[in-house]
């Protein structure tokens, strides 16, 4: 999967961060986890969210930490 990961665009949700192609955004994933729901539940809620698009999405936070604390 080449697309991206995260679409930003006023014209959806506002400029919320949203899963690239779906009008779900990223802190609700986030909300899930953090309320001790798992990713199945989270994808069993929002079929619209590939279990791809969220490995992903976690792959590249992590990337992202990694590259801001060296």
């Amino acid at each position: 999967m080449n697309e991206p990961v995260i679409s930003l665009s006023p014209d959806v949700m506002g400029g919320t961060p949203v899963f690239w192609g779906t009008r779900v955004p990223l802190q609700t994933l986030l909300d899930y986890l953090e309320a001790g729901e798992s990713i199945d539940e989270f994808l069993a809620g929002f079929p619209s969210v590939s279990r791809e698009q969220v490995i992903r999405f976690f792959e590249q936070a992590t990337d992202r930490l990694v590259e801001v604390a060296s």
